[in-house]
């Protein structure tokens, strides 16, 4: 596996890939590598001939009293376990690589970053469009892979690349979880014992909503206050959202449809959570969970 620490080392590895046919795969990370980042990279390993891991803690996308710089950084250990997963290269830009002094430009999207986490982190997801921009003219992937636990910022990157005709395609992977169902995520190493424990309140909470509109709850209020209800009654979950949207734009429902996306934001102790379910009623498929 090739460790290529600048861009322009980076260019040169896609450039003689695509000169011999072959098809590149790019599984963007902030490093702090779990199974699910693991996942991404096995599926790419299958599909592509290079399979190359972006690791960036990207600054610009972590707002005001954020965890930008604690954020957890093992490159060395990032690198085995991308390696071991069948990545053939690891992209290890510096932030000023990626933004030099120079650097003016930033992505805006409109309706898709307004509602769930874009509606409390102003400016995140232009953040996450721009920088996922970059390392897409930068590595020049044939398809890039991206988790379903982060089901906004998934949105966010399809329309991008649609909007601006980028020639890569989108591949969503479904969410990994723990035994308890909690998704896998990097802010996991932060909680402490018992708030590890609390945490599985999450999952729960998505699975009894979900049951209850198989069961036949037509009203997405209430479907809300359902979520919402499980969700407070462990006392460690602040609660920053618990919604119930369209899948595709992210609004609010007023009624149901036959795909709905369940999603919720929570804070234990100093960590944020995400996760997402979609409920898909007999009449429909969609994202898996």
């Amino acid at each position: 596996m090739k460790k290529l620490e600048n861009i322009e080392k980076m260019q040169q590895f896609s450039f003689q890939a695509r000169k011999k046919s072959h098809i590149i795969g790019l599984v963007p990370t902030m490093g702090a590598l779990h199974q699910g980042h693991l996942s991404l990279i096995q599926a790419a390993r299958q599909e592509c001939h290079e399979v190359v891991v972006s690791i960036f803690v990207n600054p610009t996308q972590f707002g005001e009293n954020e965890d930008y710089e604690r954020y957890p950084r093992d490159w060395n250990q990032d690198c085995s376990l991308a390696a071991a997963a069948g990545a053939t290269a690891v992209f290890l830009p510096s932030a000023s690589d990626i933004y030099p002094p120079s650097y003016q430009t930033t992505l805006h999207l409109d309706s898709l970053t307004q509602h769930l986490c874009g509606a409390h982190r102003p400016g995140h997801f232009d953040a996450v469009a721009t920088v996922v921009c970059k390392l897409l003219n930068i590595v020049a992937p044939h398809r890039a892979y991206f988790g379903q636990k982060d089901v906004q910022q998934l949105r966010v990157i399809q329309q991008m690349t649609a909007d601006l005709n980028m020639n890569v395609g989108i591949v969503p992977m479904p969410t990994l979880r723990e035994s308890d169902g909690l998704a896998m995520s990097s802010r996991n190493a932060y909680l402490s014992p018992s708030e590890r424990l609390a945490a599985g309140i999450i999952y729960q909470a998505l699975l009894t909503t979900e049951q209850a509109a198989q069961a036949g709850e037509t009203s997405p209020l209430i479907l809300q206050q359902l979520l919402l209800s499980h969700l407070v009654s462990e006392p460690l979950v602040h609660v920053e959202y618990a919604a119930v949207a369209d899948p595709v734009t992210l609004t609010p429902l007023e009624q149901q449809q036959s795909s709905m996306l369940l999603a919720v934001a929570v804070r234990i102790g100093d960590t944020r959570l995400i996760d997402n379910l979609l409920i898909n009623l007999p009449s429909c498929a969609g994202f898996t969970k």
